[in-house]
């Protein structure tokens, strides 16, 4: 099992590098605004958000993932913490209501889950990359035909970031190794 993860994360890897590489919003860019429904049915708006105190933002790939899944579950145990600090978590994803859906059943999260159908915000985050041929035949035969789940092969680099109440980055995580996530602790440092 483990030398399959390690196949996959390294032609996962390699796909993303082999493209125009996703690349990372910086500390003190202004952050892209947004504005969709969540997996609730609520209007959720990044400048509306800002207003009230400082935001998370995390991009996930799908609950088919377990490294999203165990982070998603992380984040919604240390959610007391985040609103402690009068922090809101949104958490962005490719995938159509009904997986969003089992992400929150496997995790228990309460957080916003945006489906962002169009890519839009993916793309204008700097996170979104398509999977390469080679991957896309790997992850079918594993069960896992993206094409068919959510109508393509683009997925975003996991990314965390925690925008201020002026609209600016403050923290960003940003790694193409889907295994490494920020560290909870880190994101309450900067809330």
């Amino acid at each position: 099992m483990k030398k399959l993860l390690t196949i996959l994360l390294t032609i996962s890897v390699l796909s993303v590098l082999a493209q125009d590489a996703p690349t990372a919003l910086k500390i003190g860019d202004k952050a892209p605004d947004f504005q969709a429904k969540d997996h609730a049915g609520n209007i959720v708006s990044l400048k509306e958000l800002t207003k009230k105190g400082k935001v998370v933002v995390m991009f996930y790939r799908g609950a088919w993932c377990p490294y999203c899944n165990k982070y998603m579950s992380e984040i919604e145990q240390a959610l007391p913490d985040f609103s402690a600090k009068n922090a809101t978590v949104v958490a962005i994803t490719p995938e159509p209501e009904e997986s969003i859906s089992k992400a929150v059943g496997k995790t228990k999260a309460t957080f916003s889950i945006i489906y962002d159908k169009e890519r839009s915000i993916m793309k204008e985050w700097k996170v979104a990359y398509e999977m390469s041929p080679d991957l896309q035949t790997k992850y079918k035969g594993y069960g896992l035909d993206l094409q068919k789940q959510q109508g393509d092969w683009m997925l975003p680099v996991p990314a965390t970031y925690v925008i201020g109440k002026n609209g600016k980055i403050e923290f960003v995580h940003f790694d193409e190794n889907y295994q490494k996530r920020a560290e909870i602790k880190d994101i309450l440092m900067k809330l």
